[in-house]
């Protein structure tokens, strides 16, 4: 699968069960690690793994294996690592604790700051 179409593929897995505030980070220019990072909250802890666990099946049936899922059952956060697309699926409160999207566009401003 091309990185396009595995991106797509994690964004139709969550909206299918209402991902809220879906936040696409293309993070291509900033590391090698992954492409994108798609950013997720969650209305309840089995919101969230649900949500974890059709993207991880939706990826399994197409073809792609996830590389690692992480979190999923603590019911604050999950990781679903699809290589060049790393999903985070967060409760409210812990997205704003990590704020993620500021993180990485930060980081965009650092390097253009330089």
């Amino acid at each position: 699968m091309q990185v396009e179409e595995i991106k797509q593929l994690a964004i139709d897995a969550l909206e299918d069960l209402k991902a809220v505030d879906v936040t696409v980070l293309d993070v291509r220019e900033m590391t090698g690690i992954t492409d994108y990072m798609i950013v997720v909250s969650a209305n309840s802890s089995r919101h969230l793994k649900s949500m974890a666990d059709n993207v991880v099946d939706k990826a399994k049936k197409s073809g792609q294996r996830p590389l690692g899922i992480e979190g999923e059952n603590g019911g604050e956060w999950a990781l679903v690592d699809l290589g060049d697309v790393i999903v985070h699926i967060m409760m409210p409160a812990i997205r704003e604790l990590y704020q993620l999207e500021k993180l990485w566009s930060m980081d965009v401003a650092a390097e253009g700051e330089g």
